[in-house]
């Protein structure tokens, strides 16, 4: 194959399609007759010798993925996949990639884990070194069972024994790791014969007995890692400039790092690539996504498995690391003649280069679903179906279908109920409509089209978590994090919609429990008088909960100025801030003030309040030049409420002995004002590490902050700390800027969420 760029392809017709792939010589013409009389598909009686109990064979559509270049070399992509856009959608980022140089993508030597599971074991520690001192031993009887594959350059490699302590009723147990290379066949029988054979050996030599034995589907030894770098001249969309494309990317990406909500779909977008490759090449999809998701999760939080960053020249770089166990011989591929043909067309040499081309194929599909995301959004091509299966279900009359779909596309919340609510909203509309030709015009309603939205901050405390609630000062700067809030006009009951964490609220009905967040959402009503106002609330945060950086309260801030502007109810900003600390109160019992007002006015502040019923005293900071801060997430949930009824619990109990500590706690908040003003980040930093220390002194710290603290401060920060209430949540650096990107990336290399922001005035 000369060149995988097919110009129009997609506007041929299918028998066009294959006429260009015979002209090529990506098939053959007896390929191609198959093709094109659908001799290629399994038929009943073929399908019955491959699984039980058969009834017919089931159809999935086959196309390709165009215009990729991977390690200089073009590829033609069989993709099998049910869902729209998928292969449109991957063959245009891979056209963009193109442009810029194409994917490299590097397998490791593909390997394999057998495990054999020996239970009731007299001594764990000296069955564990038996086992490892007769590694040739087994290693040797292992090999013996499969002379071909060794042949090959495969078979047994190494061997591993994990002790797991005591089992419920069977005393000890060890796992040994049967570490094999099976060359380009996917092995799984191998390595289970290969369990199976070891297995008395192991027996005799570790005193226990063997149970289970079979191969693991966690393939991390045969790990795959697919690359691209992008100017950001070809990133240009629309009205977004080719850098504010490159940003958007790194922010969603950083989404996915954050959040595992949001990485399980980001990582579905990847492995829509890869399952639908590995399907067309007769590959084990299910052991695959097992194995990606398994590695997502390798640090005991799922993240992303891509990487989105900047590099030195503002290119934008995409990274992509995943275990691929995949391959290219054996049963899979001789029994199934669709399988046979997705090989020709891709015409791969071995097992290892099919994985690259998956991984690629997987990044791929990433970087256009993030950059749809980012940009114009995704809901008009992707969810344009689901829209119409829904107005279906809900009985749209076909009149009615295509403004039903519009209108459920431009609200994003479709589902049945939603679509049911534009049909009455219709029906009424019409009638209104008949009405109005017998009795004169009744005063406008505004409708369900009209949502206004508004938004509040997300904040880090620089100096003075704690000691702020009793009375001391405090810096605290907003984050580039949001929530968002739209609120619009409906008929009777009041709805609150927050997708992202998933909450699905009718206030209309009651709960068994008033939960804190259906209690502050009624006292908002209650306050700016429209409780017995119908509405609907759609929420869109950006601030990750329970992690200390102000959620709640930017929550409130947003809900309250959607809800006021909706209604046009005239608030001032400090009027909003107070309402929202009245909100703050139910989260948190005790709130210092600080939260909401960062949520409201979104500035670098100083704050104190040294009396419960007094306005606190805010005075806006400057600083000399922006101070660059990393903010690392501990990836533990924290109750704000809990970390401070602690520490007063601890205040009452001895209090002279933690009013010192407050007041230490307020020195270095006071210094750090004349540190920002001159833009003494090492300075700064001075005061935050100091702080940190008095902070784990009052018990808030954990471990993973600990570990997140020393990451930071050996990589380059100048200073690091908690921020927040403590208890888990996030902690944050200050470093210079060649500094800031390796604190980052220390992070994220252990298994931490962070991202980059900035102090300024």
């Amino acid at each position: 194959m000369s060149h995988s760029r097919i110009p129009q392809f997609y506007k041929f017709s299918v028998a066009d399609r294959l006429r260009a792939l015979l002209e090529r010589d990506v098939i053959s013409e007896t390929e191609y007759d198959m093709l094109v009389d659908g001799t290629h598909l399994l038929d009943a009686d073929k399908a019955d010798r491959l699984i039980e109990n058969v009834i017919g064979a089931f159809g999935l559509p086959m196309g390709l993925g165009l215009n990729f270049q991977i390690n200089d070399r073009d590829y033609l992509i069989p993709m099998v996949v049910e869902e729209p856009s998928i292969i449109a959608a991957v063959s245009s980022a891979a056209k963009l990639v193109r442009r810029a140089g194409g994917f490299t993508s590097r397998a490791e030597r593909p390997m394999l884990i057998g495990q054999i599971q020996v239970v009731n074991v007299p001594h764990a520690a000296h069955a564990k070194q038996a086992i490892l001192q007769s590694r040739e031993e087994i290693l040797n009887l292992a090999n013996s069972l499969h002379p071909n594959m060794v042949a090959r350059g495969g078979g047994a490699r190494d061997i591993e024994v994990l002790t797991h302590g005591a089992t419920a009723e069977h005393g000890e147990m060890l796992v040994v790791h049967l570490v094999v290379d099976t060359r380009d066949a996917m092995g799984a029988n191998l390595v289970n014969t290969m369990c199976e054979g070891a297995a008395p050996l192991i027996e005799k030599i570790s005193g226990g007995e063997v149970f289970l034995r079979i191969l693991s589907n966690l393939t991390d030894r045969a790990l795959v890692r697919a690359r691209c770098v992008i100017p950001p001249s070809l990133l240009e969309a629309g009205e977004y400039s080719g850098t504010e494309v490159r940003d958007g990317i790194i922010l969603a990406n950083e989404f996915a790092e954050m959040d595992p909500y949001r990485a399980t779909t980001h990582n579905k977008g990847i492995m829509n690539g890869i399952d639908a490759v590995a399907i067309a090449t007769g590959n084990d999809w299910r052991a695959i996504e097992a194995a990606a998701h398994a590695y997502a999760a390798r640090t005991g939080r799922y993240r992303s498995l891509t990487r989105w960053t900047a590099d030195d020249d503002g290119n934008l770089v995409g990274e992509l690391e995943l275990p691929l166990k995949v391959g290219t011989v054996g049963g899979q591929v001789e029994s199934n003649q669709a399988v046979k043909i997705a090989h020709r067309v891709l015409g791969i040499d071995s097992a290892a280069e099919l994985a690259e081309i998956m991984c690629a194929v997987g990044l791929a599909q990433n970087f256009a679903a993030i950059k749809a995301l980012s940009t114009h959004g995704i809901q008009r091509g992707h969810m344009t179906l689901h829209a119409r299966s829904v107005a279906m279900a809900a009985g749209a009359t076909e009149d009615q279908f295509d403004e039903v779909v519009d209108r459920l596309i431009a609200g994003g919340d479709i589902k049945v109920w939603r679509a049911r609510e534009i049909l009455a909203e219709l029906g009424e509309n019409r009638s209104k409509a008949a009405r109005s030709t017998t009795r004169s015009a009744e005063p406008e309603v505004i409708g369900h089209g009209d949502a206004v939205g508004d938004m509040g901050y997300g904040k880090i405390i620089v100096l003075g978590e704690h000691s702020v609630v009793y009375g001391r000062h405090a810096i605290a700067a907003p984050i580039p994090l949001n929530v968002r809030a739209e609120v619009r006009p409906q008929p009777e009951q009041i709805d609150l919609l927050i997708p992202r964490w998933g909450v699905e609220m009718r206030f209309s009905e009651p709960e068994g429990k008033i939960s804190s967040l259906h209690e502050s959402i009624t006292l908002i009503a209650e306050r700016l008088g429209v409780a017995d106002r119908g509405m609907r609330i759609d929420v869109f945060p950006r601030v990750p909960r329970a992690n200390g950086l102000g959620a709640s309260a930017a929550l409130a801030v947003a809900v309250i100025r959607a809800m006021a502007r909706c209604f046009d109810i005239k608030m001032s900003e400090r009027e909003i801030s107070n309402l929202a600390f009245d909100v703050e109160k139910i989260a948190h019992g005790t709130p210092s003030g600080i939260d909401n007002t960062l949520a409201t006015f979104g500035r670098p502040i100083l704050f104190r309040k040294d009396n419960p019923t007094a306005r606190p005293e805010i005075r806006d900071l400057a600083t000399a030049r922006p101070i660059p801060v990393v903010i690392g997430l501990s990836g533990v949930a924290t109750l704000t409420a809990q970390t401070v009824g602690n520490v007063r619990a601890a205040w009452q109990k001895s209090p002279s002995r933690y009013e010192a500590i407050f007041d230490q706690i307020d020195g270095l908040a006071l210094a750090g004002v004349d540190a920002l003003a001159r833009g003494d980040i090492a300075e700064l930093g001075d005061l935050m590490n100091i702080d940190h220390g008095l902070l784990n002194a009052l018990q808030v710290s954990s471990w993973e902050i600990e570990e997140l603290v020393e990451i930071a401060r050996t990589h380059g920060a100048l200073g690091a700390k908690l921020t927040g209430g403590g208890g888990g949540g996030a902690m944050i650096a200050v470093a210079e800027a060649d500094k800031i990107q390796d604190v980052a990336s220390a992070m994220r290399v252990a298994g931490y969420n962070s991202f980059i922001t900035e102090i300024r005035s």
